[in-house]
């Protein structure tokens, strides 16, 4: 596992960005693209049908998205992951601190974007704040619900795949700023 200040051993072509949910890959998995060059697909995108249906073609938007050359996504959705794992060959893990990170992020983005009533994926919106208490996979219940489980599964990830483990939001300007974009230089 490679930290804020490890160089990358190649310049990265295919880029996942992992962690849990509201802790900013999409928002990383930009800013690598705009670094990089590389396009970003946002899975979310291909995950979301209209009404927060999954889309029936989800799985063969991915399979059409790592068979490309290049591309930068966020590693989520249990059918999707193995798919983006074995092509992949970087995974950069924000693994922000909860309490103090992630969980303000979330609310924030969730409120933010209830109240704009922004039109999200396929036009949904985020649905009534209350659904928070009704909701057990309201996305900030999912996210305290789902907050550990990446400390399992990356350490279970292959071998060969290097990952950049970043802690802390200064660790993701660090290594923005140092190593990725010492790569693409």
């Amino acid at each position: 596992m490679l930290c804020v200040t490890d160089p990358l051993p190649a310049r990265p072509r295919r880029i996942v960005v992992a962690g849990v949910s509201g802790v900013g890959k999409t928002t990383l998995a930009r800013r690598i693209a705009e670094i990089t060059g590389i396009p970003h697909t946002e899975i979310d995108a291909l995950f979301h049908g209209p009404d927060w249906t999954p889309r029936p073609a989800f799985v063969d938007d991915v399979r059409a998205l790592v068979a490309r050359d290049t591309w930068v996504t966020e590693w989520q959705y249990s059918d999707a992951r193995p798919l983006l794992t074995a092509r992949a060959d970087l995974l950069v893990w924000l693994d922000l601190p909860f309490a103090t990170a992630t969980l303000p992020r979330v609310v924030a983005r969730t409120v933010r974007r209830r109240l704009r009533r922004e039109r999200l994926w396929n036009g949904n919106l985020e649905p009534p704040l209350r659904t928070f208490f009704t909701d057990p996979e309201h996305i900030v219940r999912w996210s305290f619900a789902t907050r550990r489980k990446y400390r399992e599964r990356i350490p279970a990830l292959r071998r060969d795949l290097p990952v950049v483990r970043l802690r802390r939001r200064r660790d993701v300007e660090r290594w923005v700023a140092g190593a990725l974009t010492d790569t693409v230089r």
